[in-house]
C-alpha cells in the first residue's frame, strides 16, 4: 500500500467504524465530529508531512525490513542519527499542530517491543521476535498509527513512590537474588 496522506488516514477512520461514545451520545462519525476534529486533524498531519518534501529527511525512514521509505513512526532506531530525527520531527510535527498528534507512545512502543522480544527469545528460545517482525512488518507496508495511553497510578501525592500506602502501585524490587 505504501505511505499514507492525511486523506487516507482520514478515510481509514471511516472504514474502522468503532464505537465511540461522547458526553453519553453515540458517535456514528468520529472523523467529522467536531470534539474528535482536533486530534484527527493532528494525527492527519504526521501523514501530510512525511509526503512534503521540506520534512521528508525528518519524517521518513528506509525500513531494516524491507529496505523500502516508510514513515518515521513506524520506524526501529538503528542509529545516533535517527533519535536525532525522531526528536526534530517531534518539534516539527509540535510546532505545526500545537497539540498532542497521537503517535509518539506507539512509535516508543514499538521500538521498545523490538527490543525486548529480541532479548526474550535468546534467553528463552521463544518466537515472540519474529512474530513481532511480521507484524511490524504489515504496519510499515500500511503505514499505520500505532498509539498507546500512558497514566501514573492514583496514590498519595504528597508521599513519595516507595512510601505509598499500596507497595505495589509502583514498580519496585521485591527480591534480590545472585
Amino acid at each position: 500500500m505504501g505511505m499514507m496522506t492525511g486523506k487516507d488516514y482520514r478515510e481509514s477512520l471511516k472504514t474502522l467504524r468503532p464505537e465511540v461514545y461522547y458526553m453519553g451520545e453515540k458517535i456514528e462519525n468520529v472523523v467529522d465530529h467536531p470534539a474528535f476534529v482536533p486530534h484527527v486533524n493532528a494525527a492527519a498531519l504526521t501523514y501530510d508531512m512525511a509526503a512534503a518534501p521540506e520534512f521528508e529527511e525528518l519524517t521518513t525512514a528506509t525500513s531494516h525490513l524491507t529496505g523500502e521509505k516508510i514513515n518515521r513512526f513506524t520506524h526501529i532506531h538503528h542509529s545516533h542519527d535517527d533519535l536525532v530525527k525522531k526528536v526534530k520531527m517531534l518539534r516539527a510535527i509540535g510546532q505545526q499542530t500545537g497539540s498532542c498528534f497521537q503517535r509518539c507512545v506507539g512509535h516508543d512502543g514499538l521500538n521498545t517491543i523490538y527490543s525486548v522480544t529480541y532479548d526474550i527469545d535468546q534467553k528463552k528460545g521463544t518466537d515472540y521476535h519474529q512474530r513481532f517482525t511480521k507484524f511490524l512488518r504489515e504496519v510499515q507496508s500500511r503505514d499505520l498509527m500505532i498509539s498507546g495511553a500512558m497514566t501514573d497510578p492514583k496514590g498519595d501525592r504528597s508521599l513519595p513512590p516507595g512510601k505509598q500506602k499500596d507497595p505495589d502501585t509502583y514498580v519496585h524490587i521485591v527480591k534480590r537474588q545472585g
